[in-house]
């Protein structure tokens, strides 16, 4: 505790040998940090400007993928800097501030998936009714609500835990995710009921509407001809991917706080790395490579850079 400011400072406990390996860590996650903003943004770029990419599917995939960034930027600057220094501390507050930003773009990101599935049910369910219902307006409330709701329901939790008694100042972590928790002193009852409730709202329920929207849009498209069932494979296939990819994740990242004291440092160190290193970078290589409308875009950008 600093006296003069009453500031209460955490430090993480997660590194392994940090001195030793510092420029190590840092050109690794430096390096893996860039190759996901620039990754990302290429895609977002191409939907930006090319106007055949300016309808509801490609402007989510776009949201989504500056989700990816965003959430990275949650984590990566603060761990670069980290590597660099003496000692690996955060100011709780602080903790808490990244804590919220994590889990609420985390959330976005489930919403964001769960409206990609409605706009392809849509799409290849009621082509007729399409241009009526997924309208600017339309699209546009989708975007909001997919950041506000995750974030004003994870604000509870992190405002709630700002005024928590703390008996453990060393977190076992590189960033602040859920092993917040392990440094109060008390896990009420009424914690996890609520915790529950806000996971159940920004993840299971989307979940299990994406899976529900992707069962109907293959039933119905398995009556039809195999053009509409290729059709629908191809822009959907994709999504349903990256929702496994990232929901194992998210599993992932609860499962581990338990499993913190069973393994070696360096392996919990390179688990917990895990949930911000393969995301990011997966969701633009699935879509860049998957999406044919991108792809073609990508490709041509390529050849022109080649030229150049």
């Amino acid at each position: 505790m600093d006296d003069e400011l009453n500031i209460t400072y955490i430090t993480f406990g997660g590194h392994v040998e940090v001195d030793k390996y510092k420029y190590v860590y840092f050109v690794i996650m430096f390096i893996v940090y860039i190759l996901i903003i620039c990754s990302n943004s290429t895609i977002v770029y191409l939907i930006w400007v090319h106007k055949n990419l300016h309808e509801p599917m490609y402007i989510f995939i776009a949201a989504l993928l500056l989700n990816s960034v965003l959430l990275s930027t949650a984590v990566y600057p603060k761990l670069l800097i980290d590597f660099l220094s003496e000692k690996q501390i955060i100011s709780y507050s602080a903790c808490l501030f990244q804590f919220q930003v994590f889990y609420s773009l985390g959330g976005s990101e489930f919403l964001l998936l769960a409206v990609m599935a409605y706009d392809r049910y849509v799409s290849i369910c009621k082509p007729l009714k399409y241009p009526t219902i997924m309208t600017k307006t339309t699209v546009s409330i989708f975007l909001v609500l997919a950041w506000v709701l995750p974030a004003c329901q994870v604000a509870v939790p992190a405002g709630l835990s700002a005024n928590k008694k703390l008996c453990n100042f060393i977190l076992k972590g590189v960033f602040c995710n859920n092993t917040v928790y392990k440094l109060q002193c008390v896990i009420s009852r009424a914690r996890l009921v609520r915790d529950m409730i806000i996971m159940v709202n920004l993840a299971l329920v989307p979940v299990l509407f994406i899976l529900s929207t992707y069962t109907r849009i293959f039933l119905i498209t398995y009556q039809n001809g195999r053009e509409v069932r290729k059709k629908a494979a191809q822009t959907c296939l994709p999504h349903l991917i990256v929702l496994l990819s990232f929901s194992c994740l998210c599993v992932y990242d609860v499962i581990i706080v338990g499993l913190e004291p069973v393994f070696p440092e360096i392996v919990h160190l390179i688990m917990t790395l895990q949930i911000v290193l393969y995301h990011p970078l997966f969701n633009p290589i699935m879509y860049g490579l998957k999406m044919k409308e991108i792809s073609k875009h990508l490709k041509r950008l390529f050849c022109q850079a080649k030229m150049k």
